[in-house]
């Protein structure tokens, strides 16, 4: 297998790509930045991804950004994992519309709640409005307990993280149907191991910023 190595900072949007390959049974190598150091902001990464955001993926001379073309490239690598439902299954068309309704619905809608911006009209919106983004989500989860009914995907190791995240920050409303799926999600142990992983990290870099800078 070509190795796989994953741009990474802890407690990001790289946490879920590191479930992912976790989930996945992927091998896979981390290439560490502190962020709180300001790491993805200097030139040997920059050089890689000059937005400077993490996850980043390199596999032999393929390189991915993007969060979910990340997660799209890694499920279809390694079918036999079972996370992504094959071309010319019908599932799939479920699957890449709740992949990309992530990036361009939910990551919109929830920015532009969390900096109070006015809304514009439904007709200029990407997302509708944001109740109306809301509301068609947990209806497709309602259907449970994943969002494909019955199977996992990727879509659910997404998904996961970001709900618990952003119900966390009081982003998303933390209704039963929501909470119910965050726990069950969460539960998985690839999610335990990486969160456990991920506060020894982030201690780790801020411990670093502190002893750069003269303190104890």
């Amino acid at each position: 297998m070509t190795a796989i190595t994953l741009y990474y900072s802890p407690q990001t949007r790289a946490t879920g790509t590191r479930v992912l390959l976790e989930e996945l049974g992927a091998p896979y190598e981390l290439h560490v930045l502190n962020m709180k150091a300001g790491e993805n902001r200097k030139a040997p990464y920059l050089a890689i991804n000059p937005l400077g955001k993490v996850p980043a993926l390199r596999h032999g001379d393929a390189f991915v950004t993007e969060q979910i073309a990340i997660g799209l490239y890694l499920a279809d690598l390694f079918p036999e994992a079972g996370l992504t439902p094959a071309i010319g299954d019908p599932a799939r068309g479920n699957y890449l519309r709740w992949m990309v309704y992530y990036a361009a619905c939910f990551e919109p809608a929830v920015i532009d709640k969390a900096l109070n911006r006015p809304a514009i009209p439904q007709s200029q919106s990407a997302y509708s409005d944001y109740d109306t983004m809301i509301a068609t989500l947990e209806a497709q989860l309602a259907k449970g307990p994943y969002l494909l009914g019955e199977r996992m995907t990727a879509a659910d190791i997404l998904w996961g993280m970001a709900l618990s995240w952003t119900t966390m920050f009081g982003l998303v409303p933390k209704t039963p149907v929501i909470m119910d799926y965050v726990a069950r999600m969460t539960a998985r142990p690839a999610f335990v191991a990486i969160g456990a992983a991920d506060e020894v990290m982030a201690a780790e870099h801020q411990a670093a910023v502190v002893r750069a800078a003269g303190g104890v």
